[in-house]
């Protein structure tokens, strides 16, 4: 079972990686179909997260795609959240917090499968107190620091009770509120989502949710997999296969819910 889970993992970290997510719509759920407790999967997933983000970011750095003063600015208000939401994890069951889970797969899979037009996104609005102007190469873009950072926050906390590094909020967050182009929020997400794990990582840990042994061995997988799934993705349409993935995140979320329809 648990070369099985590796094997998962494994390609679940791949295709992640090629969109800047942390992988743990899928992680979790995944461990808790093969029978593990929804808070201890939580954590295993949070720490997969951290794992495959160092792996992309590595790749990532290189092609420069990471606006690092950006992930620094947003991720003190996420991982705030992040452990927030660990730490506060332990007063909601698991069939709670597996309802929270896949409404939030649920609203990545339309984010992720929509096509919205940026052109009047707050990346394009005019000056304000509040507004950070942002370059990276020959990207330019405009960051409303009073909606950045409680939407960061906001996002950390759910991620943090869920076991999610919140990728698949930041990316749609930062594409359609700021206007920040697609490869530029990838790179920076496959960063901050790791960040953001290791602050619900602390939260769930401080509540006594860890088998250590198993994630140590599922780690190994999700590094490789992070390396190759950064690689393939500097090469690939974003356009197409964020909608691909959307659809994907559509079916978890559709299992998950007939799986929670089933055991009532």
């Amino acid at each position: 079972m648990l070369f099985l889970l590796a094997v998962l993992m494994f390609m679940v970290a791949v295709v992640s990686s090629m969109l800047g997510q942390g992988g743990g719509v899928l992680y979790t759920p995944i461990q808790v179909w093969s029978g593990i407790d929804f808070h201890i999967a939580a954590t295993t997933s949070l720490l997969l997260i951290m794992i495959m983000s160092l792996s992309a970011s590595i790749v990532f750095r290189k092609a420069k795609k990471i606006d690092w003063p950006l992930v620094l600015v947003l991720e003190s208000s996420t991982a705030l959240g992040g452990f927030a939401g660990g730490l506060w994890s332990a007063q909601f069951s698991g069939q709670t917090l597996s309802v929270v889970f896949a409404l939030l797969v649920l609203l990545a899979s339309f984010f992720m499968i929509r096509t919205f037009d940026t052109s009047r996104s707050g990346g394009k609005q005019g000056q304000s107190l509040f507004s950070w102007n942002r370059q990276l190469g020959l990207e330019t873009y405009r960051i409303n620091l009073a909606v950045a950072l409680p939407v960061s926050f906001a996002a950390g906390l759910v991620s943090g009770m869920v076991g999610v590094g919140g990728g698949i909020l930041k990316v749609p967050m930062m594409v359609l509120l700021f206007g920040i182009p697609m490869d530029i929020a990838i790179g920076s997400s496959a960063l901050m989502v790791g960040i953001t794990a290791a602050g619900g990582f602390a939260g769930h840990l401080a509540s006594g949710h860890w088998d250590w042994r198993t994630s140590l061995v599922l780690a190994v997988a999700v590094f490789a997999g992070g390396q190759i799934g950064s690689r393939i993705s500097l090469g690939l349409d974003k356009k197409k296969l964020k909608k691909g993935f959307g659809w994907f995140l559509l079916l978890i979320a559709s299992l998950m819910i007939a799986r929670l329809w089933l055991s009532v």
